[in-house]
């Protein structure tokens, strides 16, 4: 397929709109609305400038194209995720031309480079680019620990094409990233203490509940700490959120996919922890 799309090509329509301001009575704010819609998204500053999803994820995707190239990601998967009613989007980019097995002495499979592009037009998060895998057995998402991030101020005159060009290690990070998971895949958790660990990094409640899922993972992955990981990474999965114990809040408003973007970073934070490097040492 090509790899330079325009917005109306690439972007789904609820997303790819002009973004509006009005003034408020406030002199130092203004409103952001849908240029399409008129529908009032936020409030933010009187000085607060950006550009629309459109024009910002179609930089974005084709930028990431060019630097990669058309062997990554000529079959590139993109996947647009939003909250805010549409303020806050996420754009995640699945490269399966670049694949590794993560085998373990029960189970084989296989990831892929993931980028995720965040955008938001009413102050809720600046332009930030991540990357990392998803594991095609279970869709797990995954950043790595010290969740790799770029992040630029939200202008309209943001370069995006330099933006990108910080991330020239992608591939050989993700495979860097890989040997790691396969060691994680190696590391058996039989004599630790996997629950008192688990307590010492979240909530008791949390633990018990993450302890569970560890162990409903050992099934198919073994007792190790890539198994620990899978559990951590199902906790931000969409498709378990009703299933493994960890349910959203119904709130009513509209944020769950921001939620589990939230989910994710906690993720990237507890293998952080001096405790969970402790154990994948031990």
């Amino acid at each position: 397929m090509p790899l330079d799309f325009t917005a109306e090509e690439l972007i789904p329509d609820h997303i790819n709109f002009p973004v509006v301001y009005e003034d408020t009575n406030f002199h130092k704010s203004k409103y952001v609305i849908n240029g399409n819609t008129g529908e009032y998204l936020g409030i933010v500053g009187k000085k607060f400038k950006c550009a629309s999803h459109g024009d910002f994820f179609t930089r974005a995707h084709n930028a990431v194209s060019e630097h990669l190239g058309e062997e990554v990601c000529d079959s590139m998967n993109l996947k647009f995720s939003t909250a805010r009613n549409n303020a806050w989007v996420m754009m995640e980019m699945v490269m399966p031309n670049v694949l590794r097995k993560i085998v373990t002495d029960k189970h084989t499979t296989t990831i892929a480079p993931r980028l995720i592009a965040l955008h938001g037009i009413d102050g809720s998060c600046s332009n930030q680019v991540y990357y990392g895998a998803i594991d095609f057995f279970c869709t797990n998402g995954m950043i790595t620990g010290d969740y790799d991030k770029i992040k630029r101020k939200n202008t309209t005159n943001f370069d995006l094409e330099r933006f990108i060009g910080e991330l020239e290690h992608t591939i050989q990070d993700f495979n860097n990233t890989a040997d790691t998971y396969q060691q994680w895949a190696e590391t058996k958790l039989y004599t630790i203490d996997v629950s008192a660990m688990l307590k010492s990094i979240m909530s008791d409640e949390k633990a018990e509940k993450m302890f569970s899922l560890y162990n409903h993972e050992t099934v198919t992955r073994g007792r190790n700490v890539w198994a620990l990981y899978s559990a951590f990474t199902s906790y931000a999965n969409p498709l378990n959120v009703d299933t493994n114990g960890f349910a959203l809040r119904r709130t009513g408003n509209d944020t769950q996919a921001q939620s589990l973007w939230k989910r994710e970073q906690d993720v990237a934070g507890w293998i952080n922890t001096p405790q969970f490097r402790e154990l994948v040492a031990a």
